[in-house]
């Protein structure tokens, strides 16, 4: 009887897996309206200036970190509903390519891979609205420290 509880037991993953699913769709909205509103405001007022250049590629670094943060949540529901409530067969996985995640371990594999690329995209639009002052230096020091972490703990998985 215990063994059936905890069998049945994993559906309550389906809460997390809702959640992280409807917290992607969310922010492919806001992304997508994001993008209206940038497109709309380059319509009316093009950059002229370098500086207005510049404030063009920071909104549209962090539009392109805000749909990784979704592409991460929408990996998370993924992985959640295929590891507890519905795996996915040895022939069908080949074609998933990126979401044919089998293990906790590929899982944490995948989400340090992508948090590596969101930190990477947060320096790069600290240094584009900042530029090269010693403040840069100092948070491209720390953001190194952090990726050279993430890059060992990655490749010293078992």
């Amino acid at each position: 009887m215990i063994e059936r509880i905890f069998r049945s037991s994993r559906f309550l993953v389906l809460v997390a897996v809702a959640t992280t699913a409807i917290s992607a769709v969310l922010l492919y909205g806001v992304s997508l309206n994001t993008m209206v509103h940038l497109l709309l405001e380059l319509i009316h007022q093009f950059p002229h200036t370098a500086n207005d250049s510049k404030s063009l590629a920071v909104k549209l670094l962090k539009l392109l970190d805000l749909l990784l943060i979704a592409i991460t949540f929408q990996l998370i529901a993924i992985s959640l509903y295929r590891l507890f409530i519905k795996p996915v067969p040895a022939e069908q996985s080949a074609s998933l390519g990126p979401l044919d995640i089998r293990s906790f371990h590929d899982l944490k594999k995948t989400l340090i891979q992508v948090s590596v690329v969101i930190i990477i995209i947060l320096f790069l639009e600290h240094a584009v609205e900042v530029g090269a002052q010693l403040e840069t230096l100092y948070f491209g020091a720390a953001v190194s420290l952090v990726v050279f972490s993430a890059v060992y703990a990655w490749r010293n998985m078992k």
